[in-house]
């Protein structure tokens, strides 16, 4: 999955994804830093990229905070109850995605792929991602 180093005197180590990882919202995942790779016990660092004009399923996360670095794209995250909610990520900006708020993030350029760094305060590269159907949260 990915080519590591590891300096047992210092502890430090070194991970070079050689593949995508697949995932239950059906992006592709480069993991960088998890339990897997580094032996990490709280946190984990991946770079999801979103293809031209595509997007995420509908998910959330139950017991974990997200954190997520733009590097390249335009992304429109949809979130909240309906995915009635939305705001545009752009390289450069930050995002934080509390536990248990559904979210589905769309690439809005449908020539050019987004990508981003995901960090999460949970150490599992395969991630307890509970999928969302938007119809349940629809207005009356």
């Amino acid at each position: 999955m990915s080519n590591v180093t590891h300096d047992a005197r210092a502890s430090v180590v070194k991970v070079r994804p050689d593949r995508e990882m697949a995932t239950s919202q059906r992006l592709p995942y480069f993991v960088g830093i998890s339990a897997g790779t580094a032996g990490a016990a709280g946190l984990s660092m991946y770079m999801v990229v979103v293809p031209p004009g595509g997007h995420a399923q509908p998910h959330y996360h139950a017991d974990y905070e997200t954190a997520i670095y733009m590097l390249e794209g335009k992304i429109e995250t949809r979130y909240g109850p309906g995915l009635r909610e939305s705001v545009i990520t752009e390289p450069g900006d930050f995002l934080f995605i509390p536990p248990g708020v559904p979210h589905q993030p769309f690439n809005l350029d449908a020539n050019v792929a987004a990508r981003a760094i995901v960090a999460r305060n949970h150490a599992d590269e395969h991630e307890r991602v509970v999928p969302y159907d938007p119809s349940e949260d629809a207005l009356p």
